[in-house]
């Protein structure tokens, strides 16, 4: 196999490690040339006897790794209790890097890669700490000076101090900054990212913004707008809006029809009547077009399968976010199943994220209530005439 995946809910980190090594080995025949390691938080005290073993037993070419609060393998989930995910594929030889973001004289700049190396890839996988790499900067940065850069990933979720996080790097661990792992054009791999949500009433010009704040949608007070908008939904819709209520910011202007994947979704942070102006979480410019969006269970489940449904691949790594699973299903094993599922493979796992990472409208963003996949095809063999 090209690709696999392996899940242990063993509580003892060493036969949980032998478990999920063994199967990626009988699985794969092989070495890996990528594997990616994830535990969640009562293993995060072994995680560097954990790391040492799978980079001596499984040999892959380069292994990264996060700690999370839950972890997916396969079609299953395991959340909040002991659990290690363990994938690997044959990607090529890939690069990896622990970067750290260090204030300059000309404010603050990524170190630990080069630009040139940055430039030659084409996707790059990021596995950050919270609590010391400001996630949105950087894929701010790494927009303006690299904008052909595809970044995918997540934030690690085992804990919120700074030091309750650990990433992995080739078996040594790290409690700050971010582990980046590049991948070269000629590895094929697509991303879906899937934000959850389904657009509800009409597009909308901003014509008058401060900030956050939009004070006029099309030629009136934003509040009116909404409120209008709300008020023309069906039931399920208008339950979904009481329960959060999200607005959703063409990134692609060039566009002439707006569907799902073209609106970066941010939530709807609340309203000011003396003026009918509306807060979002995101700054907003005059010209913008923006949609209301609402977010529930089953809108978060119809994303997800829509836009996997177009897709096609033999692995995938999964990012979804903490708020998801068991807190908005209300049932076990949700985006690990759908993804599997979709895309008829058992090679996939992933973690859940205190902030994904993923690309809309052609670039980079840091998301909530996201499930981001990254989907690996085969790498394509040479043939040569006989």
């Amino acid at each position: 196999m090209a690709f696999a995946a392996a899940l242990s809910e063993h509580p003892l980190a060493t036969h949980a490690t032998g478990e999920v090594v063994g199967e990626l080995l009988e699985r794969l025949g092989g070495p890996p040339d990528l594997a990616v390691l994830f535990v969640t938080g009562p293993h995060v005290g072994a995680l560097e006897d954990i790391a040492a073993a799978v980079h001596r037993l499984l040999s892959p070419g380069t292994l990264v790794g996060s700690s999370a609060v839950s972890v997916l393998a396969g079609g299953e989930e395991v959340e909040g209790t002991p659990g290690i995910a363990l994938w690997g594929g044959s990607t090529g030889a890939v690069a990896a890097h622990h970067v750290q973001v260090v204030d300059g004289p000309d404010g603050p700049t990524l170190q630990g890669v080069d630009g040139a190396d940055l430039e030659a890839a084409a996707t790059a996988i990021l596995l950050a700490d919270p609590a010391t790499l400001p996630v949105g900067p950087v894929l701010d940065a790494l927009a303006a000076g690299h904008p052909r850069l595809t970044v995918v990933g997540g934030v690690a979720s085992a804990g919120t101090q700074p030091g309750a996080n650990r990433l992995v790097l080739d078996g040594r661990l790290h409690d700050r900054g971010a582990v980046l792992v590049l991948l070269a054009p000629d590895v094929p791999v697509e991303v879906v990212v899937s934000q959850g949500c389904g657009p509800v009433g009409q597009p909308f010009t901003v014509t008058a913004a401060e900030r956050n704040m939009i004070i006029e949608l099309a030629g009136r007070p934003a509040l009116e707008r909404v409120q209008e908008t709300i008020d023309g939904l069906d039931e399920r819709d208008r339950a979904a809006a009481a329960k959060g209520l999200h607005m959703g910011r063409v990134v692609d202007e060039h566009k002439l029809d707006f569907d799902r994947g073209d609106f970066l979704v941010r939530n709807v942070l609340g309203a000011d009547r003396s003026n009918g102006a509306v807060a979002v979480g995101d700054e907003l410019e005059v010209g913008a077009t923006v949609q209301l969006h609402v977010r529930d269970a089953d809108s978060a489940d119809a994303d997800l399968r829509l836009l996997l449904d177009e897709h096609a691949g033999e692995g995938a790594l999964v990012f979804t976010c903490n708020g998801r699973g068991m807190q908005l299903f209300g049932e076990p094993h949700h985006d690990a199943s759908v993804v599997s599922e979709s895309l008829g493979t058992t090679a996939v796992a992933g973690m859940f994220c205190a902030g994904e990472v993923g690309p809309v409208g052609g670039r980079s963003f840091l998301h909530g209530f996201t499930a981001v996949t990254v989907i690996f095809r085969p790498r394509p063999s040479l043939r040569f005439p006989p």
